[in-house]
């Protein structure tokens, strides 16, 4: 199962590193365009959207190794490995509580923008570019529920790893 998780969080990052490459590349010709006296008004659109993706898979991509959301002060203050868990435990299941409404909410959105067409390139649906929100959703909450069955496993043993 570790496996299968590694896998989807390279992919994911692969993703978002592409989508922040795109970004870069865009905000790029649109600076040389500004300079050059050139309107380059679909960098705009492409900045923002390849940004979003960007951003909904490296978050995703950190709820796999806990760097996403964490009170490492207070985990780092805590010594007994089982109330570590416990606020692993804690933290993960309002986690997955976020991430499931994520997707709910996610899969409206990119429903209700699915016709909608981009400001610049109205060749382009906007639909499909908030397809992110409900994908970063899923992969989180798949990972989330992995972190809580290891945590009960944790628990059920004691509380040591």
């Amino acid at each position: 199962m570790k496996k299968i998780f590694d896998m989807m969080q390279k992919i994911q990052i692969a993703i978002g590193g592409a989508f922040l490459f795109v970004f870069l590349v865009s905000v790029v010709i649109q600076m040389v365009c500004r300079y050059i006296g050139v309107a380059a008004m679909w960098t705009e659109d492409v900045s923002m959207y390849s940004f979003i993706w960007a951003v909904f898979m490296g978050a995703g991509a950190m709820v796999h190794s806990d760097a996403h959301f964490a009170f490492t002060s207070v985990r780092d203050s805590i010594k007994s490995e089982r109330v570590k868990a416990l606020l692993h435990l804690f933290i993960s299941i309002i986690m997955l509580v976020f991430a499931v409404l994520m997707v709910k909410y996610g899969i409206q959105v990119a429903k209700q923008f699915w016709n909608y067409r981009w400001i610049n390139i109205p060749q382009f649906k906007r639909g499909p570019t908030w397809i992110c929100l409900p994908l970063c959703g899923l992969t989180s909450s798949i990972y989330l529920v992995g972190h809580i069955i290891e945590d009960i496993g944790k628990l059920a043993k004691g509380g040591n790893s």
